[in-house]
């Protein structure tokens, strides 16, 4: 069985997510996705969800292509994680291209081009946008 893993904040979900995760699905057999928790968002990332850890865990779980769901923590873990679960395959967004080659010595690793017309902070951007003019 050829296990893959991605990591994302998954805020807001929409098609491009799920287009990635459909695409990171395809590259094996089991999905696991390592989802950012509250903390490490807010700590390390200067982000401030729309939806709570649970909530965002709720909708990944629900979704077919994934199959098991993980809390990011740190940024270091992702080592630890692909040893832990015996991980084949690493895949993240091309915005990322070249960060994670350090994980090649474990996995293969992939970064999957994103959906260009979309994503979580154009949909934050919008939303603003129609709160102001309304």
């Amino acid at each position: 069985m050829r296990r893959v893993i991605t990591y994302g904040t998954f805020d807001l979900l929409h098609y491009g997510h799920i287009n990635l995760l459909k695409r990171a699905k395809a590259l094996g057999d089991y999905l696991i996705v390592a989802l950012s928790t509250d903390e490490f968002n807010l700590k390390e990332k200067d982000k401030v969800c729309y939806f709570s850890y649970e909530k965002r865990k709720q909708l990944l779980e629900a979704i077919r292509y994934v199959d098991l769901v993980i809390p990011e923590e740190n940024w270091e873990q992702k080592s630890s994680d692909v040893k832990e679960y015996h991980v084949d395959t690493f895949v993240i967004g091309d915005d990322w291209e070249g960060k994670f080659d350090f994980l090649k010595e474990y996995c293969d690793v992939v970064y999957l081009p994103r959906t260009p017309e979309i994503s979580t902070t154009q949909i934050k951007e919008e939303l603003n946008k129609k709160e102001l003019n309304s």
